[in-house]
């Protein structure tokens, strides 16, 4: 016999002849569950049911009826709480857990049958269970990354966590990085107890676990005799070992505040020396501030609502078929190239990989041996895997080899005449209609394009270094670039598993232009006299994710003297007036001086033989002299931000981007801009004044503060004015 509800519900209620009743997560209104107004109604009169029939029921199944198991917090609605709100945010996020812990201390077995993600609030939901058992599958990923969206696991996660595993082991295991796992690696850590091959089996399996384990009703922590693994606070084996955790996690910011983390850390902390219940609303408290302040709301723009709207194609050309590139022919095997034949190899793609000679096209080849090599040492990949990959790369020298490439990919040096002269090589060869792209940093596509037959299917892919592992992609479109060109360049990034971002063309497209201004702001502070390591921990302090000395190694200041040298020409050319940056002079100097970076041995840093760097160069304090007044260090690092952020606000105003999204995660994951900002473009949008004004003028008024103190390169455009007098912000 079964017996069901029928009114509208997002938790189905099914009891069996056996009386095992499934709760199926089902929301009527959305293509995946959340912790929204139906769902915590839905679930409270399911729970309330359970009771009511206690005495019929022998065990309960959650189950979920959508692709996902559940989708986790209602973070529309988090991003419109206001401190104001923070009442009813604190009453909601203790409705949502009332239900759970009602569920968690019913007296029969309860069971988590997980067919899908079950990330946040879902693996919250499967928590209270007393068994969890999940489909081994590549959709199952299980975990808690509210740490990401600067949020925490406030749906219990933080209390059954550390009662799970203890403080040490939930802390670093799962609680601070948000580390999401696969179905085996979940079993693995003990977040789940079982794994089935099948959909069909889950329920099944669910059901026979309550049949063979009827008494099997109370977790760990709620049955007699109980103790926390690892201690308690109070232990003294982690009384003496807990003092160093704010150290340590300082450490892991490199010294930047994360308020999540540190929410997380109290929380756990706080919680594992109270009972359950107490610990509870400690976690429903520090969830509260999180949710209400703006730091999470940056947080949940960029990586939740910009991601998901870049991943769904906001980006791309509409009505165009979707579109995927079977034969890529990369061009040039030098380190960039050697990536790109990586991850077009990776996502199935046929690879020819051309350099002049087979010899230089087979070292290209040897970088993706070398990683795969790597990746089987650790048991992340098979050898009959590695090697099927590899096969789809061909190294040559021969330009006929890419007859049929329906994509070419040029990776050489920075050099318009060689990059022409290398696509007119394999021009005869490729497809008609294959997309013909080049990877370049700085020079625009729209002269590129003029050494190609084809400019409608020209267009430009910056890749990042190293491509294996950095994950964004910006698309450049060229004057006459086609629709259908930068539909199926979008379509590429996405089938080689990389995130998109569309900008116009101009000279160092978004990405390079604007970490240029980030860079000279950090060496003209050195100009200025600021103590060398104070510009250091002023970068990592607001978030950056090196310091900006040690990154200009990494970027080299040799090729920084070329772009502005290139930069001083085109404007001459155009007959455009330009403002030399203070921070140009520090490049000249330490170019004078034989200090060009990490890659000749020196530069800002000493280095070793083996390339390993060291400090910093003693001899800065001769070349640039400390002053004896020294900047507030908040000045130091918002000089960086802001220049970022006011070149970022230029390239909305000249057409070069137009989408906040781009902005957000091109900055983010391009550039490395500080993600608890939310992203260049949310930085100014969601800036927050001395006084608790948030918004652009908040951020105009700050920025004219800067302009007042150290240059007028500070001072917002009219554009920037305008948009925050009219409380405007910019494009989604």
């Amino acid at each position: 016999m079964t017996t069901s509800t029928t009114e509208a519900t997002a938790v189905r209620y099914e009891k069996d002849a056996d009386g095992i009743v499934t709760l199926t997560l089902d929301d009527p209104n959305q293509s995946a569950n959340t912790m929204n107004d139906l769902y915590i109604s839905s679930m409270k009169a399911a729970v309330e049911r359970l009771y009511d029939e206690q005495e019929d029921v022998t065990g309960v199944v959650i189950a979920s009826a959508k692709k996902t198991f559940f989708a986790g917090g209602d973070l529309k609605g988090m991003v419109q709480a206001t401190p104001d709100d923070a009442a009813s945010v604190f009453a909601m996020a203790e409705g949502v857990k009332a239900a759970l812990r009602r569920l968690e201390t019913y007296p029969r077995p309860v069971v988590a049958a997980i067919n899908g993600a079950a990330l946040g609030g879902g693996l919250e939901i499967c928590l209270a269970a007393n068994h969890r058992i999940a489909l081994d599958s590549p959709s199952v990923v299980v975990g808690l990354p509210e740490v990401s969206l600067g949020l925490l696991p406030g749906g219990g996660g933080v209390t059954r966590i550390v009662r799970m595993f203890g403080l040490q082991e939930g802390l670093m295991g799962f609680l601070l990085e948000g580390k999401q796992f696969k179905a085996a690696q979940a079993k693995e850590k003990g977040l789940v107890d079982e794994l089935v091959g099948s959909r069909e089996e889950l329920v099944p399996a669910a059901k026979a676990w309550i049949k063979a384990n009827p008494e099997a009703s109370k977790n760990p922590w709620d049955a007699p005799g109980y103790k926390m693994p690892g201690g308690t606070p109070k232990s003294p084996a982690l009384a003496s070992f807990l003092p160093a955790f704010p150290a340590l996690l300082r450490k892991q910011t490199k010294g930047a505040v994360y308020p999540a983390a540190r929410a997380i850390l109290s929380a756990a902390v706080e919680g594992a020396q109270v009972d359950f219940d107490t610990a509870s609303r400690i976690e429903s408290r520090y969830l509260t501030n999180l949710v209400v302040n703006q730091g999470s709301k940056n947080m949940i723009q960029a990586f939740f609502l910009d991601l998901q709207a870049i991943k769904s194609g906001s980006l791309r050309p509409q009505g165009i078929e979707p579109w995927q590139a079977t034969k890529v022919g990369v061009l040039g095997a030098g380190m960039m190239g050697a990536g790109i034949a990586y991850v077009c190899a990776r996502a199935g793609m046929q690879v020819v990989l051309k350099d002049v000679s087979d010899e230089n096209a087979a070292k290209g080849k040897a970088y993706s041996e070398k990683i795969n090599a790597k990746a089987v040492s650790r048991g992340k990949l098979t050898e009959e895997k590695s090697a099927e990959m590899l096969e789809r790369i061909t190294p040559t020298g021969d330009p006929s080899a890419l007859a049929g490439c329906d994509l070419v990919i040029e990776a050489v040096f920075e050099d318009p005449a060689l990059k022409a002269k290398v696509f007119a090589e394999v021009a005869p060869y490729v497809n008609d209609d294959a997309l013909l792209c080049s990877n370049t940093s700085t020079l625009p596509i729209t002269e590129l394009a003029e050494g190609v037959d084809r400019p409608k299917d020209f267009i430009g892919l910056h890749f990042f270094s190293p491509v294996d592992k950095m994950p964004l992609v910006e698309i450049i479109k060229g004057e006459q670039t086609s629709d259908v060109a930068l539909a199926k360049a979008y379509d590429v990034v996405q089938q080689i598993k990389k995130t998109p971002i569309v900008v116009n063309d101009s000279r160092g497209f978004y990405t390079s232009r604007v970490i240029g201004y980030m860079v000279n702001e950090g060496m003209a502070m050195l100009a200025e006299g600021v103590r060398p390591w104070t510009i250091e921990r002023a970068t990592t302090q607001a978030g950056y994710p090196a310091a900006v000395l040690q990154l200009s190694d990494e970027l080299n200041l040799e090729l920084m003297g070329k772009i502005a040298k290139a930069t001083r020409e085109a404007a001459e050319r155009d007959g455009t007036e330009l403002a030399e940056h203070p921070g140009t002079a520090v490049i000249d100097k330490m170019l004078e001086a034989g200090r060009p970076g990490r890659l000749r041995g020196k530069g800002f840093y000493e280095y070793d033989e083996s390339g390993k760097r060291l400090s910093l160069w003693e001899g800065l304090g001769e070349l640039f002299p400390v002053a004896e007044e020294q900047p507030p260090i908040q000045d130091c690092k918002d000089r960086m931000l802001f220049a970022e952020a006011l070149e970022t606000a230029k390239c909305f105003e000249e057409g070069v981007i137009t989408s906040a999204a781009a902005a957000n995660i091109g900055s983010i994951m391009g550039i490395g801009f500080p993600p608890m900002t939310g992203g260049a473009a949310q930085f100014m949008t969601g800036y927050e004044g001395a006084d608790g004004e948030i918004g652009l003028a908040a951020f105009v008024a700050r920025a004219d503060e800067l302009a007042e103190k150290y240059g007028d390169r500070f001072r917002p455009t009219q554009y920037l004015r305008d948009l925050a007098a009219s409380g405007g912000s910019f494009p989604a």
